[in-house]
């Protein structure tokens, strides 16, 4: 069976909801899942899983500080090569539309990158992008490079737009599926 853990910091309860969802979409794709917030990593299970897919929120340009500490805490992975062939994927949830999370999906592959792991991105094609478009459109954010979701500041988790979750099923979905047919 193919094993998907999801390793994510989330603030304000944004991220970790689009956590869920994406366990939801690789779960529905077959996978076993691991969820795991960075402050609870069972190193044994990550260590052990096909894929693993990264989560923060957008903190001023990038990922937040508490991302970053379970990062550096991975040497120890990249001294052995332990993720090398590994899947890898991203997902960041900002306040505004933009927000500079590409910066963020930029550091998660970078990050998959010293690992030696293989990435896959979102192949859900931008939605929302002509006169026919709606914020009902999934990938209304436009992202390739892996998810991208808003959530309003002064709203919880119903601050976050329903094709965003629609969106992040369809990512896990992705993950899971790419890591299946890697494994063969």
């Amino acid at each position: 069976m193919t094993t998907v853990s999801i390793v994510y910091h989330s603030g304000y309860g944004h991220t970790k909801a689009i956590a869920e969802a994406v366990q939801k979409g690789a779960a529905a794709a077959g996978a076993q899942v691991h969820l795991m917030a960075v402050d609870a990593i069972n190193w044994d299970t990550l260590n052990g899983s096909h894929a693993i897919i990264f989560g923060s929120p957008t903190y001023m340009g990038g990922p937040s500080g508490q991302f970053k500490m379970f990062a550096d805490a991975t040497s120890k992975v990249w001294f052995t090569y332990g993720w090398k062939d590994k899947i890898a994927a991203g997902f960041t949830v900002s306040s505004s539309r933009n927000g500079d999370k590409a910066s963020t999906l930029s550091y998660f592959q970078t990050l998959a990158m010293q690992h030696h792991m293989v990435w896959v991105g979102n192949d859900v094609p931008p939605g929302n992008k002509d006169s026919k478009g709606t914020e009902g459109d999934m990938n209304r954010l436009g992202a390739a490079a892996g998810l991208m979701a808003q959530g309003n500041a002064d709203q919880g988790v119903e601050g976050i737009h329903e094709s965003d979750f629609r969106t992040a099923e369809a990512f896990g979905k992705r993950v899971a599926n790419a890591t299946a047919r890697w494994n063969k």
